[in-house]
């Protein structure tokens, strides 16, 4: 905690810090500015005040419990920054998380997220849409500039990054649970995108 000038002209800086996976994942990263600036006014504008200032209350106090709660409010308030910038996202309509925000998109990358290993196919990924296969093409090359079939090729290989550099997992394994049907596939698709084989990028990553 930080605190710049005196009296009522005082300012006050609260800093702190979220240690998540997910802001590995290229497609999250990219859609993400360096700054992200929300706003206290607005329809959410007292419930953002209520959660800095009970942050300020329980780092003012700080006892029995305080690590906990400040961790979970600082998670909460990086949900609402994010939710804030989804709208605007949203209104631009480009990137990942103006795509999430697509019906048909945000079915697709859903199904994808909670089946990467699936043997998914163009029509597979259209009917889990709810929406044909042109317009799902269509629509993730207006808003992510790739393939749907490109969009899960990346975000297998992410989870088998992730895999690959938090877990002492098998590469076989690795491999089959990202959906490739052999190994020599998964480590010649994983070696394009990181640049490395499978087993050489763990070894430099420990």
């Amino acid at each position: 905690m930080l605190r710049y000038g005196d009296g009522s002209h005082g300012a006050r800086v609260l800093c702190g810090y979220v240690d998540c996976s997910a802001f590995l994942s290229g497609p999250l990263r990219a859609s993400l500015p360096e700054v992200l600036l929300a706003t206290s006014r607005g329809e959410n504008g007292e419930w953002l005040r209520s959660t800095i200032a009970q942050i300020e209350r329980e780092v003012d106090r700080f006892g029995a419990g305080s690590s906990v709660v400040l961790e979970r409010l600082t998670e909460t308030l990086l949900v609402e920054v994010l939710r804030q910038h989804v709208e605007v996202a949203a209104r631009d309509g480009r990137g990942w998380l103006a795509a999430l925000s697509d019906p048909i998109l945000g079915r697709c990358i859903a199904a994808i997220h909670a089946e990467p290993h699936r043997d998914w196919t163009l029509e597979l990924l259209a009917s889990a849409a709810a929406g044909s296969r042109s317009v799902l093409a269509e629509r993730f090359q207006r808003h992510l500039g790739i393939s749907p079939m490109r969009y899960l090729r990346d975000w297998r290989l992410h989870l088998a990054n992730l895999a690959l550099t938090e877990s002492n997992t098998s590469v076989a394994t690795i491999a089959c649970q990202a959906g490739y049907a052999s190994e020599a596939a998964f480590s010649r698709a994983f070696s394009r995108a990181y640049g490395k084989p499978p087993a050489a990028w763990r070894r430099a990553c420990q």
